[in-house]
């Protein structure tokens, strides 16, 4: 499954890893980064993270500063090596993406990252965009069509809006590949994370597209391409110094964080379907990447895969664990009491149902002028009903895309969970009991590090997934709730087409009453 090709030039790196070795992965995500050490054989030895918070500076504006990713990199490098005697015998990245970092040509940045689809700012830019390629040539070459997780508008928004900041940028990062360019010096970037760049990346070609990147990236040095478990460089003597890691030892080009998980869980064959419980919820199709003509899908994102042979069908809702988050936050207490409160609330929570809107939705919805909304509220409702409605308005949000994946002819034959949400027990449950479709869960879902730790020890080594991460368990539906469930969807779906019109009315009052200068 994993190469140890070494471009040329760099290190040759030992088939097996020392005794006692152990690797180092790292993911830098929405609310935080986390970091893990693990035993070439898949023991885990730390665990440590570094919880963070997104600009939002005007709204549909999400933003971060990239330096804060290799400030919490360093950090978690010596929270997770201090008072362990195993030696890191190679490093693996990943981060939350597709990000829009510009820096210079010293990789310095010039601007704050501007984050993925969360990021709903180029509107504009997507349609005028969208008018000059063509819809079907987008799609055809780049595999998915211009939304807000698209690259190319946010560099068009950016020479619009900073034209000093655009005449300035040298070089393009995502997460994963400014981790590799501080410990390596090496400017590149995965195939995966590259092909989410629409409209700059060619998915049938496997190279940027020319005539797209002087377009929208002229002055920008293109990075150079390699697949996610390839070996990137070695770790410099400099980096070292600053972290603390070994000088010399490998690190792995990396990837998106949504699809090292994948590879965390084994959820990566044709026909598996990753659903990645987080801040936002993720779900990944895998495809055989051999057929000559790529099932591509509006307005599923369709992108090469990680690895060699692969293609992705995927989707992802603005919001998942973030609403969770912010209604804890809201009404107080902790997640146990909550989830408590919610089971007991029972199925439709007391007559509730909510629309998970609230960041606007991806897919299949792609309206960044969603909103949020809550139906059926009276003044005998709890605490306990609404977090229900917010765990079953997730639920019903995968069942709308798991049906888009179906319409396009994507195959689902198994279905892997990963992430926080699986570990409470209640809300993976009601994912399959809005779907039908078991999951599986794995002993670990620690998330993207894990994933990205495995590839760093099939660099050096030996590994196998089934060893690391064995299945844990399965969670089933339940019948009885199946028609309960399928009413609640049709009351759901109808709501949100009833409201749109009012969530874009609404959307619209703030937007002109916010909206930033230029």
């Amino acid at each position: 499954m994993t190469s140890t090709r070494q471009p040329a030039g760099h290190h040759q790196y030992p088939d097996r890893s020392p005794t006692g070795a152990a690797v180092l992965g790292v993911d830098i995500g929405t609310a935080s980064s986390k970091g893990v050490l693990v035993s070439t054989t898949g023991e885990i030895l730390a665990r440590a993270e570094r919880e963070h918070r997104v600009d939002r500076p005007h709204p549909g504006h999400v933003e971060m500063d990239g330096r804060v990713w290799w400030r919490e990199f360093v950090e978690l490098c010596r929270d997770l090596c201090t008072g362990h005697d195993a030696a890191v015998a190679a490093v693996g990245v990943s981060g939350m993406g597709p990000c829009t970092l510009l820096t210079d040509e010293a990789g310095e940045p010039l601007r704050p990252a501007i984050l993925y689809g969360v990021d709903t700012r180029a509107q504009r830019q997507i349609s005028e965009l969208t008018a000059r390629y063509g819809a079907e040539a987008i799609v055809e070459r780049g595999g998915s069509a211009l939304t807000s997780q698209a690259v190319g508008p946010k560099l068009a928004w950016i020479a619009e809006h900073e034209p000093a900041v655009r005449a300035a940028a040298r070089r393009l990062f995502m997460p994963s590949s400014y981790l590799v360019w501080r410990l390596t010096g090496e400017y590149l970037l995965d195939h995966h994370s590259a092909s989410q760049a629409v409209p700059l990346y060619d998915t049938r070609a496997h190279r940027w597209w020319a005539p797209a990147w002087s377009d929208l990236a002229a002055g920008i040095q293109p990075p150079r391409l390699r697949w996610s478990d390839e070996v990137a460089g070695a770790i410099t003597a400099e980096a070292a110094r600053i972290t603390g890691l070994p000088a010399g030892i490998p690190v792995i080009t990396g990837t998106i964080d949504a699809w090292a998980e994948a590879i965390s869980v084994d959820a990566h064959h044709p026909g598996d379907l990753l659903l990645m419980y987080g801040s936002t919820m993720f779900l990944i199709d895998t495809l055989d990447g051999t057929d000559p003509e790529p099932l591509t899908a509006p307005p599923l994102w369709g992108t090469v895969g990680v690895f060699r042979g692969t293609r992705n069908l995927a989707g992802g809702m603005a919001t998942s664990g973030a609403v969770t988050g912010w209604l804890r936050d809201l009404v107080g207490g902790d997640f146990g009491t909550l989830t408590a409160a919610a089971e007991a609330s029972g199925p439709g929570a007391n007559g509730l149902v909510m629309l998970p809107y609230f960041a606007g939705e991806r897919t299949p919805v792609d309206d960044p002028r969603a909103r949020g909304t809550v139906i059926g509220l009276t003044l005998s409702h709890t605490a306990g009903d609404l977090y229900r409605a917010a765990l079953e308005a997730t639920a019903f949000g995968v069942r709308h895309n798991i049906e888009a994946f179906t319409a396009a002819g994507a195959p689902i034959d198994r279905v892997v969970a990963v992430g926080g949400g699986t570990r409470g027990g209640l809300w993976s449950q009601l994912v399959s009991d809005v779907t039908g479709l078991a999951q599986q869960v794995r002993t670990h879902t620690i998330g993207a590090s894990y994933g990205s730790a495995y590839l760093a020890a099939r660099a050096v080594g030996d590994a196998s997934i089934e060893a690391w991460n064995p299945l844990a368990r399965t969670v089933t539906p339940r019948a009885e709730l199946r028609d309960d469930y399928a009413e609640l969807y049709r009351l759901y779906r109808e709501l949100a087409a009833g409201t749109a019109p009012i969530a874009h009315a609404l959307a619209d009052r703030v937007d002109r009453a916010h909206r930033p200068p230029g």
